[in-house]
């Protein structure tokens, strides 16, 4: 790994930079740590509103954009091939430099004055000035905090980073844009945070809590409909013919996932009692009349569930569920469907969301997102190969595939019409659970991922709730779920 050179401010660094030195020299770099003495540190303003929002929203652990006493210099043992200027301003070198933009500023004060306006900032990276060579579209999952949003945005600084040095290092770069002409962002002080954060950010704090006073925080509604006609997939619009999977109030459906077995369906849930706030997998049979009978639990662990995928293959039945709070991605066999299922393999470890299956090329696929530490769960697609289900899956050489919140996250499973192949995405534009989208998978191999952008889905038809994140279909049944307004 080449060695890297990199800067930062002499004067009240911030967390999420220390974080990327030891992020780089965990990868293996020789790294010596320089300081610039013209950055200019955060107005105090900034740093005062972010930790009382934090303490408010009862966040005890340290903040990535917590200012540092310094963060200490330091030598490497060999030239350098890299620089990496977290400072902002470092001086022109004859070694390749990379330096950060933060909606076209070079200064990171650029984040929390955005967030404050409401604004969804874009990361850029830059080699030597000239050329962007990586971008990133952060999710923002509570876009009524100031301060979470500032956490979700350099969360994905310290992945954009990291993954730029690393295709750096690989000699496989795949962006070369010029940067744009456009004037550079202003960056103003102490007056203009204090602007933007007492006429944005302190009204959406404030609608927020009022909601929450009256409102559950989130309560998801599973819809269903039995259709011969192309689905939702196929056309980009709801359309109309949903019934609603019925719930008491006390707890929520989400995620749904359609199976057919002898002749019947079934679905399988996400459910969210809400005292307890820890969701298990529940399966919904549906009699010959195509109407559900009572949701029974099949799947219960310590931690968190959701997203059960449920698929047939290798003459058994399989379910995948999302565990990303349990810190693994477990494969579970039926060993009496639909009601007892029992772990098989540990296919990876992490924070994965959403791991969605797919039988391409002579391959298995799996495409998800990955937390990568801090910030969301919703905006960095990763994507892992495997010969057989049991794996070993191995990483993509281009993980992350990329950081974006208009579609990094899977919504359903792969729909396949003819030689062309769709994935539903989530579209965090306006927060978690904002809408979905369709992109079609243009290339997949060992070497390469694209994705086309996403259309979206027009919520035209009688569902009543056009917030959605999940899009699914298994012969007749075709199932989707959105966000309801239910007072507490």
């Amino acid at each position: 790994m080449p060695s890297i050179d990199i800067i930062v401010p002499k004067s009240a660094p911030r967390r999420w930079q220390e974080i990327l030195i030891t992020r780089l020299q965990a990868d293996g770099h020789d790294i010596a740590v320089l300081h610039e003495s013209r950055s200019d540190a955060w107005p105090a303003a900034v740093n005062a509103a972010l930790a009382l929002e934090r303490k408010i929203f009862r966040r005890r652990d340290p903040a990535l954009a917590a200012p540092l006493s310094e963060i200490p210099t330091s030598i490497r043992s060999r030239p350098a091939a890299l620089r990496l200027d977290l400072a902002g301003n470092a001086a022109p070198s004859d070694i390749p430099t990379i330096a950060l933009r933060f909606d076209g500023s070079r200064s990171d004060l650029s984040v929390p004055m955005s967030v404050a306006s409401g604004a969804l900032p874009v990361i850029e990276t830059v080699l030597d000035g000239k050329t962007v060579i990586g971008r990133a579209w952060p999710m923002i999952d509570k876009q009524e905090s100031a301060s979470l949003g500032v956490e979700d945005v350099l969360a994905r600084t310290i992945t954009l980073a990291v993954s730029t040095v690393r295709a750096f290092a690989e000699s496989r770069l795949s962006m070369d844009e010029p940067v744009s002409t456009a004037p550079e962002n202003p960056v103003t002080g102490m007056l203009g945070f204090a602007s933007s954060y007492a006429a944005s950010a302190l009204p959406r704090l404030g609608r927020e809590a009022m909601r929450r006073a009256r409102f559950r925080h989130a309560h998801w509604r599973v819809g269903y409909r039995f259709t011969d006609g192309p689905g939702v997939a196929s056309t980009c619009e709801l359309g109309d013919g949903w019934l609603e999977l019925p719930d008491a109030g006390d707890r929520f459906y989400a995620d749904p996932f359609p199976f057919q077995w002898q002749d019947r369906s079934f679905l399988f849930v996400e459910d969210y009692p809400h005292a307890t706030g820890k969701a298990v997998i529940s399966v919904v049979p549906f009699d010959a009349n195509g109407v559900p009978e009572e949701p029974r639990c099949v799947l219960e662990e310590p931690y968190h569930l959701s997203y059960p995928q449920v698929f047939e293959r290798d003459g058994a039945i399989w379910m995948l569920p999302e565990a990303s709070s349990g810190g693994q991605l477990v494969l579970y066999r039926a060993t009496a469907f639909p009601d007892r299922w029992a772990p098989e393999a540990v296919l990876i470890e992490g924070e994965i969301s959403d791991a969605t299956l797919l039988d391409h090329g002579g391959q298995l696929w799996l495409f998800a997102t990955n937390r990568d530490g801090y910030g969301s769960t919703s905006d960095t697609l990763v994507v892992f190969h495997a010969p057989q289900l049991a794996g070993p899956w191995t990483p993509h050489v281009l993980n992350p595939v990329l950081i974006d919140r208009r579609m990094a996250r899977p919504g359903g499973a792969f729909v396949c019409e003819g030689s062309s192949i769709y994935l539903p995405v989530q579209d965090g534009t306006l927060g978690y659970g904002g809408g979905l989208g369709i992109s079609q998978l243009l290339e997949l191999d060992e070497k390469t991922v694209r994705l086309s952008p996403p259309k979206s889905i027009a919520a035209h038809g009688n569902w009543p709730y056009p917030k959605i994140h999940t899009l699914n279909r298994s012969g007749r049944l075709e199932v989707i779920d959105g966000i309801a307004a239910v007072r507490k």
